[in-house]
């Protein structure tokens, strides 16, 4: 049985739908990257579990922060053979960030009520800080991510206002003159967290 308090990110929210199949991610599968270091509020690391026997058959690439029926903060991570490089990268640190921020750790609140779409702005906010400080990306790269989340966010049924609200709070985001630490930290505090 899984913890109560879980961040269950659908592909949709994270990177989009990322079918094989889809001929927006032809050369499906992918090669699966090796996770970031990742650390909760509370110091603790998170370990990262690949679940790509999913049984589902969807063909979805999609990340969870919670913790494990052991208490251990994770991110189980499903189906990223069908996700490109860029989108497993940014789930894992989307889902890092809920952890990073104790979101993990404190009540899930009620699914697209502004304090869960504010988590998820959040979360994605600080993995497009890190992708940038960490791994290099540039607005190429950044690029790449928004235009095919739109496109699946789009083609999932998504109204265009929450397809540009995101894509704006990721590009915004990426131009910010603060590190993923600092954001971490203002989360944190402004929480009460720190």
């Amino acid at each position: 049985m899984l913890a109560k308090s879980s961040c269950l990110i659908p592909a949709f929210m994270l990177a989009g739908l990322l079918m094989e199949g889809n001929p927006a991610h032809a050369g499906a599968p992918h090669d699966i990257v090796a996770p970031p270091t990742c650390t909760n509020s509370k110091g603790e690391a998170v370990q990262f579990v690949d679940r790509e026997n999913s049984t589902d058959g969807s063909g979805l690439a999609s990340g969870m922060a919670i913790r494990d029926s052991s208490g251990i903060p994770s991110v189980f991570r499903s189906n990223y053979r069908f996700a490109p490089p860029e989108f497993q990268r940014f789930i894992d640190r989307h889902e890092c960030a809920h952890h990073q921020t104790g979101d993990v750790d404190l009540p899930h609140p009620p699914r697209n009520s502004p304090e869960h779409l504010m988590n998820e702005s959040i979360s994605d906010c600080i993995a497009i800080l890190r992708l940038r400080d960490e791994e290099g990306y540039g607005k190429q790269k950044v690029g790449v991510i928004t235009e095919a989340l739109g496109r699946d966010m789009a083609q999932i049924g998504f109204p265009e206002i929450s397809i540009s609200s995101r894509v704006s709070n990721i590009e915004n985001c990426f131009l910010k003159s603060g590190g993923p630490e600092e954001y971490v930290r203002d989360v944190l505090e402004f929480r009460g967290l720190n």
